[in-house]
C-alpha cells in the first residue's frame, strides 16, 4: 500500500533536538518509480516522497502536496517562502515559477535527495531568486538571525519509515513560529491516522495560540495543517472563493478545493466568515 508523506528520527519528548543523532543516521536509498506517466520518488520503501508528472514538471501532482499552497488564499505577496524537507521539489518549484518575485530557499538535510531533484526531478539550479540548501532544518528556524525572515514556512520532513515527521517538539514549532514575519502562515503535512498526529496538534497548537486548521483527510492519511501569524483573521466565505478562483486562472492549481477543505475542516463552526 502506498502512502503519501514527503519525511522520522526523534526529538527526545523532553523537547530537546538530537542534532548529532541525525547527522550520524545513515540514509535510507533514493529510489523511484513511474507509472501512467507519472515519476515518483522513494527512500526505499514503498511510500512516496514526491512525484512529478513528466509531461507537466513545474505543476504539483498529489493533492496534499496542492494543500500546502493554501496559504496562496491568505498570504498575497510573499517575500520570502521557506521549504523545510525538500522530496521531488514539487512544492519548490511551483514557488519558483509563480510567486515570484519571492525568494524561495529550501532546506533538505540529505545532499542526495537534493541531486535527485534536480537530476530526475527538474529542480533548477540556485539563482538570485532560489536557494537550496543542505542542513538541518532545526539549526535553520532556530538560528536568531532568521526570526521573523519568511512569510511562509512548508514543511514536509519525513524519513523511509514516514510514520510521521522527523521534527515536531514545541520547541521545534516555537521556533518555525518566531521566524514568521506577521502576517504570516506556516503548512505542514501530517498523517491523520497515525498516533502523530495529536502530539504534532498539541505542540503547533501551543506554539501558534490555538491558531491551526486541519483540512480533511486526503489520499491515504494525509492531512495538512494551516497555522497562523499575525493580527486576528476575518474573511467572508464568497471572498476567499473569489480569491482562489483567481488563483486558479492564473496558476492552474485547484484552489477552489482548499476553501472548500477549510469550510470542512469547520463544520458547523464555519459561519459566514472565517475567522482564526
Amino acid at each position: 500500500m502506498i502512502k503519501f508523506p514527503g519525511r522520522r528520527s526523534r526529538e527526545d519528548r523532553d523537547g530537546t533536538p538530537q542534532v548529532a543523532a541525525r547527522r550520524r543516521i545513515r540514509y535510507a536509498p533514493i529510489t523511484f518509480s513511474e507509472g501512467e506517466g507519472v515519476r515518483y520518488l522513494h527512500f526505499g520503501t514503498e511510500w512516496v516522497q514526491g512525484a512529478m508528472r513528466l509531461a507537466r514538471p513545474d505543476e504539483i501532482e498529489l493533492e496534499y502536496a496542492q494543500q500546502m499552497m493554501a496559504w496562496m488564499l491568505f498570504v498575497h505577496a510573499p517575500r520570502h517562502i521557506v521549504q523545510l524537507g525538500l522530496g521531488a521539489a514539487a512544492l519548490t518549484k511551483f514557488c519558483y515559477r509563480h510567486c515570484a518575485p519571492a525568494r524561495v530557499t529550501a532546506v533538505e538535510l540529505n545532499e542526495q535527495v537534493i541531486i535527485a531533484a534536480r537530476a530526475m526531478f527538474r529542480l533548477p539550479e540556485d539563482d538570485e531568486r532560489l536557494e537550496v540548501l543542505c542542513g538541518d532544518a532545526y539549526e535553520f528556524v532556530s538560528n536568531p538571525a532568521r526570526r521573523e525572515n519568511c512569510d511562509v514556512l512548508q514543511l514536509d520532513l519525513y524519513d523511509a519509515s514516514a510514520r510521521g515527521p522527523v521534527l515536531d517538539s514545541l520547541q521545534f514549532y516555537e521556533h518555525c513560529r518566531a521566524s514568521l514575519k506577521p502576517p504570516g502562515m506556516l503548512t505542514l503535512n501530517l498523517f491523520g491516522d497515525h498516533p502523530s498526529f495529536m502530539h504534532n496538534m498539541r505542540n503547533l497548537g501551543a506554539a501558534f495560540e490555538g491558531r491551526v486548521l486541519a483540512l480533511p483527510e486526503v489520499h491515504e492519511g494525509n492531512r495538512v495543517v494551516l497555522a497562523f501569524v499575525g493580527p486576528p483573521l476575518e474573511v467572508n466565505w464568497a471572498l476567499l472563493y473569489d480569491r482562489a478562483k483567481v488563483i486558479e486562472a492564473t496558476s492552474g492549481i485547484k484552489a477552489t478545493a482548499w476553501v472548500s477543505a477549510i469550510k470542512a475542516s469547520l463544520g458547523k463552526l464555519s459561519g459566514t466568515a472565517l475567522r482564526i
